[in-house]
């Protein structure tokens, strides 16, 4: 990027009007990512991997301190270990990536790359569970999953394989095994809400979109700037199915032998996807302070007579910074005037930039300037690190507000199928009417604009939101949520 112009470090598409284009010219030129010469898949550069490894971060922390332990486990699934499972192999059959030859030799048994892991791991589960006493197991592994979609390549949203996480429980009864999954869920929320300044809305898939032998999954579905709504990862209560198909079961008190109740949860790099999409706007990138590296840069604004002076300066700040914990960058390039420093800094995402000039060396202050808004203040020098956290707390609220804005306002009911089509047609976003709980009932909306039932409320037993199914009149069962979805 250091031999590109001004115009060509800036991003020409319209978020508003031209969102896909201005979201691949995003993704490459902030230096998160490139396509890979097979379509399908992207190369993840090292801008991109870093945001990755900082959600990581956070998700295996809080995994490892509510007792679960990481593993892995082996890319590659026997036929007749996929097979175990029947929803399993219905679910993902037309998905799979199947290796038929090692080398020149033609395999005995053909293997699948893993579309989801249940199938390696359960049988191992079985193994390792015997008594009460082993449970609850709790495990994870981070890794790659290949799903051999026919769509096309939309970076972190939609490619064949992508990075995720995806753990894996057995427990004695179904209220542990529950609480596993409502656990799972919240730390998702948690994610998005907490580190990624995205709000979120949660409940569970209606019955034909759930998770291929589960009893109920779980979402979190996290609104998109165009009115779309991306699945931004699901929770799986998947009951005693698994544990019966691979026979995880375990010797109780009394000495009778059970079945295990299973869970898997899993939250993928479309959460990167997702972060890209809401915050990020027509000048480029824009990351959270959570996960910005470096959260702060430094443009030093000099002259021929007072380049080392105002470097000094400059130098001084970024020490108190580092000491302080921030992660921070001065750019000191001779080669790069300050316009340039501003723009390039703007397109990666830094959320926070430090102007200092000769004013500020003088009056030993810094110029604070806002990336989301580009909001400014001059502030003393004394006390700076505690003022750039104070800031940085300040973007993060900012972002957190704006995204939290849209999706209050996208939310609307309708008590017919013209109101469901009309209102998604011309605003997006998320419609929620009354819904009789047939999947019929979802074609019609899907057929016509390409929109389907997001979730339903996790309350089973809380009342729907009209007392008629929009689509066929019937009595309403529960509340649906229509959308359109990355």
């Amino acid at each position: 990027m250091s031999e590109e112009s001004e115009q060509e470090l800036g991003i020409t598409e319209s978020k508003e009007y031209s969102t896909g284009d201005w979201y691949a010219e995003v993704v490459q030129k902030a230096e998160i990512a490139d396509y890979a010469p097979m379509g399908g898949f992207i190369v993840t550069r090292p801008r991109g991997y870093q945001i990755w490894e900082r959600i990581q971060d956070y998700l295996d922390g809080w995994f490892k301190d509510t007792e679960v332990q990481n593993t892995y486990f082996p890319m590659f699934i026997p036929e007749n270990y996929l097979e175990r499972e029947k929803d399993i192999v219905e679910g993902f059959d037309p998905e799979v990536a199947w290796v038929t030859h090692g080398g020149y030799d033609e395999l005995e048994e053909q293997l699948a790359v893993r579309p989801t892991s249940e199938s390696i791991i359960a049988p191992f589960m079985s193994q390792w569970v015997r008594s009460h006493r082993d449970l609850p197991l709790r495990l994870n592994q981070w890794c790659s999953v290949v799903r051999w979609e026919a769509t096309e390549t939309k970076p972190f949203f939609r490619t064949k394989e992508f990075l995720w996480q995806e753990g894996h429980t057995a427990h004695r009864e179904m209220d542990g095994a529950w609480e596993e999954t409502m656990l799972r869920l919240d730390q998702y929320e948690r994610v998005y809400e907490d580190v990624l300044a995205m709000p979120v809305l949660t409940g569970r898939k209606p019955d034909h979109d759930k998770f291929p032998g589960a009893h109920t999954t779980t979402t979190v579905e996290a609104l998109m700037p165009d009115g779309k709504s991306v699945q931004g990862g699901t929770s799986h209560y998947l009951g005693t199915s698994f544990g019966e198909a691979f026979d995880i079961s375990y010797v109780d008190e009394d000495e009778k032998e059970q079945t295990a109740h299973t869970t898997s949860w899993g939250l993928s790099w479309r959460a990167m996807g997702a972060l890209i999409m809401t915050h990020s706007d027509d000048q480029g990138l824009v990351l959270p302070p959570t996960l910005a590296d470096p959260q702060v840069v430094i443009v030093p604004i000099w002259q021929e007579d007072n380049v080392d002076e105002i470097l000094e300066y400059a130098e001084e700040i970024e020490a108190k910074l580092s000491a302080a914990g921030i992660s921070v960058n001065l750019d000191d390039r001779d080669h790069r005037n300050p316009g340039f420093k501003y723009n390039e800094w703007e397109l990666k995402g830094v959320p926070l930039r430090i102007e200092l000039g000769p004013n500020e060396m003088d009056e030993e202050t810094a110029t604070l300037v806002h990336r989301p808004d580009g909001e400014d203040e001059t502030v003393d020098a004394e006390g700076i690190a505690a003022t750039v956290d104070e800031h940085l707390e300040t973007i993060f609220a900012k972002l957190y507000a704006s995204a939290e804005e849209t999706l209050e306002g996208e939310i609307r009911d309708a008590t017919s199928r013209e109101e469901i089509l009309g209102t998604i047609g011309q605003h997006g976003g998320y419609v929620k009417c009354g819904w009789c709980g047939d999947e019929e009932c979802e074609e019609p909306i899907k057929d016509a604009i390409a929109a389907e039932i997001v979730m339903v409320p996790l309350d089973r037993d809380e009342e729907p939101v009209h007392d008629e199914c929009a689509i066929c009149g019937s009595a309403a069962e529960e509340t649906a949520y229509f959308a359109k979805t990355y």
